[in-house]
């Protein structure tokens, strides 16, 4: 055991506490303390403690576009989604009132969503042509792979909800789980109805995008059966206001409607 997790018994130095020799205990002597010189150690330790954090968050977030960096190439089909559908996620966040180191946790997870892929063969996730059913069968459990990948990771285990659960549908014929109405985390949620805007809304190999209207045509037709009624309702509230403020995540200032193409 070392010295400095004995602290001042192992270095020799007076303790704060002792025994006298009836076996009482005796107050501490602190005469000639200066509290002031405490005071400042505290907060010196503070912020050594708040740098530290802050750098092993960059470190972390270094890390999570490294792996964003490896999905995009891997799909070029959706390139900009991931970034777009995470500035999104967080915009219909912040304007339901959902707590700020939540919004953190939703911008991670949105950015991820789709990384259990990773666990997924190239020859199924680069196909030209249309999947049979057994691959589908693979391809739908991204989301498990994405659990499995990222719940031993604390750092990523809080933002979980989305790569685990954006999947599942409000009258609870999604998957993987089934889950139905509230069991669905919010932070799914909200991202299903991002996710599903977003992709309507842009150009694939197979399709053109589609028109806003029809977009919100279907999120609306959707309403109840795959999205939250109140989220819907609140998503064509915002972006009718137009609303674009600025958010603050993992200690960077993003605009609310960052990569996106005007309505």
């Amino acid at each position: 055991m070392s010295c400095d997790i004995l602290g001042p018994m192992a270095s020799g130095q007076r303790p704060i506490t002792g025994v006298n020799r009836t076996g009482r205990s005796k107050e501490p002597d602190l005469e000639g303390e200066n509290p002031d010189m405490h005071n400042e150690t505290v907060v010196e330790l503070q912020k050594h403690l708040a740098d530290a954090h802050a750098q092993l968050d960059q470190a972390y977030d270094a890390t999570l576009n490294g792996w964003l960096k490896i999905l995009d190439l891997r799909d070029n089909e959706t390139e900009g989604h991931t970034q777009r559908v995470a500035a999104m996620t967080v915009r219909l966040g912040q304007y339901l009132g959902i707590d700020p180191q939540q919004l953190v946790y939703m911008s991670r997870g949105a950015l991820l969503h789709d990384i259990g892929k990773m666990a997924i063969s190239d020859t199924i996730m680069q196909k030209p042509g249309p999947l049979d059913e057994e691959e589908w069968a693979i391809v739908r459990r991204h989301p498990t792979f994405a659990q499995e990948i990222l719940s031993s990771i604390p750092y990523l285990k809080p933002s979980l909800d989305i790569p685990y659960c954006h999947h599942e549908k409000w009258d609870g014929t999604g998957y993987p789980q089934g889950l139905k109405g509230e069991e669905i985390p919010i932070a799914a949620r909200v991202f299903a109805i991002v996710d599903v805007w977003d992709a309507l809304r842009s150009d694939r190999p197979y399709r053109n995008a589609w028109p806003e209207n029809e977009v919100m045509a279907y999120l609306q037709e959707q309403s109840g059966k795959h999205f939250q009624p109140e989220i819907v309702k609140a998503f064509e509230m915002m972006l009718a206001a137009d609303e674009t403020p600025k958010i603050t995540v993992n200690n960077h200032s993003v605009s609310g409607t960052a990569g996106l193409s005007p309505l």
